[in-house]
């Protein structure tokens, strides 16, 4: 299939080296796959910050309950093995349209399910139709901005994944508390639908596309060189160990907010989301400052901010609690933007498919947040909160230990893959 092909419509122009900041074609890819990072999230969590209205009306247990955001991510972690490949030989911008519009429809679906194991099987599929926009996203940056930008705009794209995951949750939290959790759903459908909208507008198509060779053979191949890499395995564990912490933190917070001693009613619970603004902040901080300081120097520093939140919100005191969960925020976002923007520019230094390497990042990525979120369930039941907290912490801290060692990883050659 020839690059012609793929991406037969007509394209904004830009300079050979990718579109450079405050041209028309730079805030068109950035406001669009934002909005696309929008949608991702608040369908991926749309059911989290509910979970004990979810656990209340089908009569299931908090553990059985996180299954409604664990099978989603497992899903996608499936999906995206398939999604990254099909990528690099179909093209990026035609995955992210298909995502983002069947995923919007896919959610609405959700708000009709008959039950408990219907919900579960479409939030299954929800999965599995949202990879094409995680799968690419990093990759189409890395094709399509010029290199000096690679950092802070993928800091930008996971600031709207941030403010996605915010907005899911309290719009649902919100709907949730007032209707049920049908029009909870139903709600997050409709911002869904209006980011695809917006990302059909805006999303210019690819320039720096190149297709990969098609078949199993090439494809074998090229997996077998994405986890070749010791840098690149340590960038895949680093986002399994964070984004595991991270919910098992909010998939349990609500189920703490709404005992003693806070006592908070569900829609007030779902306010603690409004730390994710903080993610977006820190996402885009951290990686200007790693476009000047280079990313081996700044990604431990979110880990230990992200630690420092953690055990910050120990103490029986709401504003403690939500200031711990503030730091956790902005340290893990700094830590993913950071880790999701060096996978694509490590994996092209090193001949590597760009597709492939963020597809086995995100891969490990939701298979933390599958397997560490449904752990946090038996770590309430066993031990309350400390014990949600000690899981997220022990997460963080082998976090901060691969960033460490990934400062000894050597260097490939070309400045993007520092």
């Amino acid at each position: 299939m020839s690059r012609h092909t793929v991406e037969a419509a007509p394209r904004p122009s830009a300079p050979p080296e990718g579109y450079l900041p405050g041209s028309r074609a730079y805030r068109r890819v950035v406001v669009a796959l934002f909005a696309a990072g929008v949608a991702t999230f608040a369908l991926l969590y749309s059911t989290q910050a509910i979970l004990p209205e979810l656990s209340a009306q089908f009569g299931v247990s908090t553990g059985d309950s996180t299954l409604s955001v664990s099978l989603t991510t497992l899903g996608l972690g499936i999906a995206l093995l398939v999604a990254g490949p099909a990528s690099d030989v179909l093209g990026r911008t035609r995955l992210i349209h298909l995502s983002v519009t069947a995923s919007a429809v896919v959610a609405a679906g959700c708000a009709l399910a008959p039950g408990w194991s219907a919900l579960l099987a479409l939030r299954l599929l929800q999965g599995v139709v949202l990879a094409g926009l995680p799968a690419v996203a990093t990759a189409y940056l890395r094709e399509e901005l010029h290199p000096s930008t690679h950092a802070r705009a993928a800091g930008l794209y996971v600031g709207g994944t941030a403010l996605g995951g915010m907005i899911g949750r309290l719009v649902t939290g919100a709907v949730g508390e007032a209707a049920g959790w049908r029009w909870a759903l139903a709600a997050a459908a409709v911002l869904g639908l209006a980011c695809a909208v917006a990302v059909r507008l805006l999303l210019p198509r690819s320039r720096g596309f190149v297709p990969a060779p098609a078949g199993a053979r090439a494809l074998l191949r090229m997996s077998l060189r994405a986890v070749s890499d010791p840098g690149l395995v340590t960038l895949y564990a680093i986002g399994c160990c964070s984004m595991g912490a991270l919910v098992a933190v909010f998939n349990t917070v609500g189920f703490r907010l709404q005992g003693p001693p806070f006592d908070l009613g569900l829609g007030v619970a779902s306010l603690v989301f409004l730390v994710y603004p903080l993610g977006t902040l820190s996402s885009t901080a951290f990686g200007r400052l790693a476009d000047v300081r280079g990313r081996r120097a700044v990604l431990p520093l979110g880990c230990l901010l992200a630690v420092a939140g953690a055990l910050l919100t120990l103490p029986s005191s709401l504003p403690v609690v939500v200031a711990g969960l503030a730091l956790l925020t902005a340290g893990f976002f700094a830590v993913h933007g950071l880790a999701s923007g060096w996978v694509p520019a490590r994996a092209h230094a090193g001949g590597v498919s760009t597709g492939q390497a963020a597809s086995l990042y995100l891969f490990t990525y939701y298979l933390g947040s599958s397997v560490f979120g449904s752990l946090a369930g038996p770590a309430w039941t066993a031990a309350a909160w400390p014990g949600v907290v000690a899981l997220a912490t022990v997460l963080l801290l082998a976090t901060g230990v691969l960033a460490v060692l990934l400062r000894r990883t050597p260097a490939l050659p070309g400045g993007q893959a520092r």
